[in-house]
């Protein structure tokens, strides 16, 4: 079960870096911001996986094209779910599209199971789909269903977000398994730098055709966005760790917690009240959670 706990430590760093990203988007732009993920969380990917290679005394497994070519589809799925993400969140707002990326752990068990031959019982699918409902309660406000009608162009792109990341951590997930030897920890670091390095090149080459004043802001914001890099290195390591132990699916649903966070943290820091509505939907949603974890044991 130690995919639980790197589950949970991902979620709770992932958290700390949407906070600590969130400012960076009105200084530099989105794909500024987004870039600052890949490009300044790779020297730490680089350290991660230097240290794995000491303390287990394993080197880098060999890369054959099968798992590069998963790693290269989780990399430019997770690309375009985020700009997909933003989109959404620019035509419906952020909790209906959050509402609609937060169906990705059921995505994610389909694809799984079509794809890696992952397992996916009736059971666990109740499971995803209890925690799922949880998020959604939580996400969706009252009349924000009749929004999601109006509105069926945000609404597809918000779905194809949640859908994107669900082949994202699929693609991560099987270039994992692909690695031909190796620990769990040095195939997951390895996993981690070609797909961080893959993100940061590709989306540099995009910035550089398209947005170069982006990145002539990214050096102005650097503190910042060390710190944004180094949580989202360390957040990515323990989504990788998680995806190399155990199915995508099971990953994605336990990391719903991560909307509890952002509520905690909310209200720490921002004072947020939680409402009625949010505790009941936490309530299904770690219920879920509980339902997944029992059936694993």
């Amino acid at each position: 079960m130690l995919w639980v706990w790197a589950t949970l430590a991902a979620s709770a760093t992932q958290t700390a870096r949407n906070a600590a990203q969130s400012s960076l988007t009105a200084r530099i732009g989105t794909l500024g911001a987004t870039q600052v993920r890949f490009l300044f969380g790779l020297p730490f990917a680089l350290v991660f996986l230097g240290l794995m290679v000491w303390a287990t005394g394993e080197r880098p497994p060999p890369v054959p094209l099968s798992s590069f070519a998963f790693i290269a589809l989780g990399a430019v799925a997770q690309i375009a779910a985020t700009a997909l993400m933003l989109c959404s969140m620019a035509g419906a707002g952020f909790a209906v599209t959050t509402a609609w990326i937060k169906t990705e752990p059921v995505m994610v068990a389909l694809f799984a199971a079509a794809v890696l031959g992952d397992p996916l019982g009736l059971p666990a699918l109740a499971a995803i789909a209890l925690a799922t409902a949880g998020v959604l309660v939580m996400s969706v406000k009252p009349g924000g269903a009749g929004q999601m009608r109006r509105d069926g162009r945000a609404a597809a792109m918000g779905l194809a977000a949640g859908a994107l990341f669900g082949v994202a951590a699929v693609g991560f997930r099987g270039g994992i398994l692909a690695l031909p030897e190796g620990g769990f920890l040095i195939r997951a670091s390895t996993a981690l730098v070609i797909g961080l390095a893959l993100q940061a090149g590709l989306l540099g080459l995009w910035m550089a055709l398209f947005d170069r004043p982006a990145i002539r802001a990214c050096p102005a914001v650097w503190r910042a966005s060390l710190g944004a890099g180094v949580l989202g290195a360390l957040a990515s390591q323990f989504w990788f760790i998680g995806f190399s132990l155990t199915s995508a699916a099971n990953v994605r649903t336990v990391a719903l917690v991560e909307v509890v966070f952002a509520q905690v943290l909310a209200r720490l820091l921002l004072g947020q009240r939680t409402t009625a509505r949010q505790l009941v939907g936490m309530a299904i949603l770690l219920a879920g959670v509980a339902l997944l974890l029992h059936l694993q044991r």
